[in-house]
């Protein structure tokens, strides 16, 4: 059975356009349900979300199609996705269920989920909820009604966790930090993180209105980060998307760090430390650079599928620690279950502060191969991967690029276009590679 609502990290979409609509997260809600009691006779599930002003309407639905079903529901207002996950886990209960659209403008939602462990769920059980939403609704009677009630303390936990994750025996007093939140879940949170662990803090993307999410500032803007710190003549800025699982870092010079920077930093740091790291994991996207400079460390690095749900699994598989991506998905699996901004910025700031070496520092000698990237726009039906002009000046491009560089063809995941990248020592190579292959798909 294919997956007709799940796409790569849970259900998303523009809200009033299905699926993101009040009825369908209804059902969604009493689907799960069913899928739950299955296993447990009286489930209970937290439900967080981000600042979205449709936030309110799908929390509503959702309550109430767990509700339908027998379970119980624990609300927590406003909390990072990262959040979500360790409360679940800690609370011990049965599911945890983040309802964002992470770094997309405010018009889209999204509801995804997160096991009793607080990590991503099988496909399997994804495919166990679309089957239950094909089928007639089994409502519970009066008396078997789940029961709902708010967390009044959610936040104050989670701040507590992530600050745990940070060295007891060291603190960011004499830092001063931008911390930009993308008027997004992490508003209240991340500063009172970085301000409690002794930073100086100055805060901007922190005053959401349910319709600026996202909007200018963040991960996915990190223009008004890195202005932000000059302007404050501030040491580091860290920006965080929507939902709080994405990192972006700026030193005092401007210069931004992308996750494949800042994942290298991570393992250096384990390294100086004595401690064993048998691998590390990035995706099809990651930088060469990063790659040759954890093998010249000894590190084995293994590139999985683009999209931090395949990190993760691949750690898994491997027992490993640490991975990530470039758009700043960082994972440390010996501190949190699952991506999360604020205890990924911790763990970069842990090593400057350890060392008294800059992030520049860190990454010196490691600099990033130049990447050309084109979209190329696919007709209905187009076979991409049988067009013989593609593969043939894919086969001379692969020659030429030998030991210097590398190619990555791949499909979007959601819009009709393939993505042609090129990597290479040279830009002036990697433009005119790239321009080549992205030519041959039309010809």
């Amino acid at each position: 059975m294919s997956r007709q609502f799940f796409g790569t990290d849970g259900i998303r979409g523009t809200v009033g356009q299905s699926p993101i609509t009040p009825d369908f997260v209804l059902r969604l809600g009493h689907a799960v349900g069913q899928v739950l009691r299955r296993t447990e006779s009286r489930p209970t599930v937290l439900i967080g979300k981000d600042t979205r002003i449709s936030g309110y309407m799908l929390e509503s639905a959702l309550e109430a199609g767990f509700s339908s079903a027998g379970v119980d529901v624990l609300l927590t207002g406003p909390l990072p996705t990262p959040g979500v996950s360790y409360l679940t886990r800690a609370l011990r209960l049965s599911l945890g269920v983040v309802i964002s659209a992470s770094h997309n403008p405010f018009g889209d939602n999204g509801i995804k989920f997160f096991s009793a462990q607080g990590e991503k769920l099988p496909d399997q059980w994804e495919l166990d909820v679309e089957a239950a939403l094909q089928e007639a609704p089994r409502w519970v009677d009066s008396a078997t009604l789940g029961r709902a009630r708010r967390i009044e303390d959610a936040r104050g936990r989670y701040i507590e966790f992530c600050k745990a994750t940070f060295a007891s025996n060291l603190s960011l007093r004499g830092l001063k930090l931008v911390v930009d939140a993308a008027h997004g879940a992490a508003y209240q949170v991340a500063p009172a993180v970085f301000h409690e662990l002794g930073a100086e803090v100055i805060s901007i993307g922190c005053s959401p209105d349910g319709l600026n999410i996202n909007a200018g500032v963040g991960a996915t803007h990190p223009e008004a980060l890195m202005k932000a710190v000059q302007e404050h003549k501030a040491d580091y800025g860290i920006a965080l998307d929507g939902d709080a699982d994405r990192l972006q870092l700026v030193d005092a010079s401007g210069r931004l760090y992308n996750g494949d920077e800042l994942l290298y930093v991570m393992v250096a740091d384990r390294l100086a430390q004595g401690e064993v790291v048998k691998g590390a994991v990035g995706t099809l996207m990651t930088n060469m650079a990063v790659e040759l400079a954890l093998q010249s460390k000894g590190i084995e690095f293994v590139r999985a599928k683009v999209g931090d749900r395949y990190v993760l699994e691949e750690l898994t598989a491997r027992g490993w620690q640490l991975g990530g991506e470039g758009s700043g998905h960082l994972l440390a699996l010996d501190r949190h279950t699952t991506g999360d901004g604020i205890v990924s910025a911790l763990q970069v700031l842990q090593a400057v502060v350890r060392s008294n070496k800059s992030v520049s520092d860190w990454l010196d000698g490691v600099l990033l191969f130049p990447q050309r990237l084109i979209n190329v726009r696919l007709q209905p039906g187009q076979d991409w991967k049988n067009n013989a002009k593609l593969a043939s000046v894919q086969r001379e491009v692969a020659g030429e690029l030998e030991g210097k560089g590398r190619i990555l063809i791949r499909a979007s995941g959601t819009e009709p276009l393939l993505r042609v990248m090129v990597e290479a020592r040279d830009q002036a190579l990697a433009d005119s590679t790239a321009q080549r292959l992205a030519d041959a798909v039309t010809a």
